[in-house]
């Protein structure tokens, strides 16, 4: 029996800084607290399963610098009981970092990103053959330079190693990153018959289908968030597409299943910061996936780890062991429906 979730993907060092508001060019902001903390898919949805106190095994793959920062990633990974026997070091690159800048109050970010050895990552760096996890999940996509490749069959070397996990017997997730690009339409689909869960938002999932998610004033169209759903879903993807947004997360399955999860009501004078909330979500998730919970149950721990992270700045610190997170439902409520 398969026991364990394999995290591959994104190892970044996050450099949080919480700023009162988000200036416009050549306009000031002031930094009100900052602080250095785990960051990218990978490192936060692995924190995020640690904080949960999951009660099966962990494992990360990815590369990391020769430097500080990766030692400091692998030593505090090590730390926790989670095996790095495949987070390798590079003398090519430094560890990748990020600059977060979030403003307090409503917990909106931006990123100002250093790719570093993330972007040699590539398929010789996983061996699925030593893994005896039941889940592998693979992020971010579109931020990964060497997986992200189009090789000349159409596919993505990303898609060779989902492939690869599948062929294994692992079952496989992924997730992307909302960078401003036309790329989702040529590097995504060839990807998605070899996942069995994708995480996706609404800005994600419309830029895959040309759906419009979104309105002119920026509110959540949910009609079309199921209907983009629903097309990425035929294009492959094997089990559910997870589609979340601030107000809540639809998820919908081949066979026509869909449900929708309203988010946790925080009250915003407790919201420090929503660096990582997506990563927590994404562990959340998958530790009922992992544990064998229909997705109902599924995705109301997502939301609930994704809430529990808005308590801190940094990425994962919030996130409450997996009892006293769904707690959070009955302490504060869900959002209204949409």
């Amino acid at each position: 029996m398969r026991n364990g979730i394999l995290v591959g993907g994104n190892w970044i060092i996050d450099q949080v800084k919480v700023i009162d508001v988000y200036p416009d060019e050549e306009k000031l902001a002031n930094i009100l607290t900052e602080s250095s903390c785990n960051g990218g898919s990978a490192y936060n949805v692995i924190m995020g399963l640690s904080r949960l106190k999951v009660n099966f095994p962990l494992s990360g793959v990815g590369l990391v610098g020769d430097d500080d920062r990766g030692n400091r990633i692998i030593s505090h990974c090590q730390s926790l009981g989670i095996n790095t026997a495949q987070i390798h070091k590079t003398k090519k690159a430094r560890t990748s970092y990020t600059d977060v800048m979030s403003v307090q109050g409503t917990g909106k970010r931006t990123f100002f990103h250093q790719r570093g050895a993330n972007a040699l990552l590539n398929i010789k760096d996983f061996d699925f053959s030593i893994s005896q996890d039941k889940i592998f999940h693979l992020g971010y996509l579109l931020l990964l330079d060497q997986l992200d490749i189009m090789e000349a069959d159409g596919t993505t070397r990303g898609t060779r190693v989902l492939k690869d996990a599948k062929e294994q017997g692992l079952i496989t997730s992924a997730d992307i990153v909302s960078e401003r690009s036309n790329r989702f339409k040529n590097v995504i689909p060839p990807s998605l018959p070899y996942i069995d869960y994708l995480f996706v938002n609404e800005y994600e999932a419309g830029m895959i289908t040309d759906v419009q998610t979104i309105d002119a004033d920026g509110s959540i169209i949910l009609d079309n968030c199921y209907e983009a759903a629903r097309k990425i879903v035929a294009m492959g993807v094997n089990q559910w597409v997870v589609l979340h947004f601030p107000q809540a997360v639809i998820a919908v399955n081949k066979d026509g299943g869909s449900h929708y999860q309203a988010s946790i009501k925080i009250p915003s004078d407790k919201i420090m910061g929503a660096s990582g909330a997506g990563d927590a979500f994404a562990a959340g998730v998958l530790t009922g996936v992992h544990n064998d919970w229909d997705i109902k149950d599924s995705l109301r721990l997502g939301v609930c780890a994704a809430a529990s992270s808005l308590f801190e700045t940094t990425s994962s610190d919030g996130i409450l062991p997996l009892d006293e997170c769904l707690k959070l439902a009955t302490l504060f409520g869900y959002r209204e429906a949409i």
